[in-house]
């Protein structure tokens, strides 16, 4: 097998024919990089929504906790809090509590209602927001 190799090498080198790949090589190839591909692609579908709920999760937990520091730093003004009282620099309180308000609109996202937090998934809500499992049906 090996002489026939060097055989069929000499002939070419002598037609002066070129060395490379065939196009069936080349189709195969590409076949199989889009069948990889497609493997990838579907394998990371899921972890997608599984970070948009990760986050929700943060994020609630960010605001939930500005907004108890608020109200105990705050007793007073516990019912009229909003979004732009917890970003504020008012001299009047000690904020910010936190730099900026969490928006994912795609996802979720997160309002202030007579100073009760309240989260929209999708078109569903808003609802009061009732600790991460509030961010179940994030997709």
């Amino acid at each position: 097998m090996i002489q026939t190799y060097r055989r069929i090498k000499l002939q070419r080198a002598e037609e002066g024919a070129e060395e490379g790949f065939t196009l069936i090589e080349l189709l195969i190839v590409i076949v199989v990089l889009g069948i990889l591909a497609a493997v990838v692609i579907f394998a990371l579908g899921g972890i997608t929504g599984k970070s948009a709920i990760a986050a929700c999760q943060a994020d609630g937990a960010t605001v939930s906790t500005a907004l108890s520091a608020f109200n105990a730093q705050n007793p007073g003004l516990a019912a009229s809090v909003n979004s732009a009282s917890l970003t504020s620099t008012a001299s009047t309180w000690s904020g910010p509590y936190i730099q900026s308000w969490p928006s994912n609109g795609t996802h979720y996202t997160y309002t202030m209602a007579a100073g009760v937090l309240q989260i929209t998934v999708g078109t569903v809500g808003p609802v009061n927001y009732a600790g991460p499992s509030s961010c179940a049906n994030v997709s």
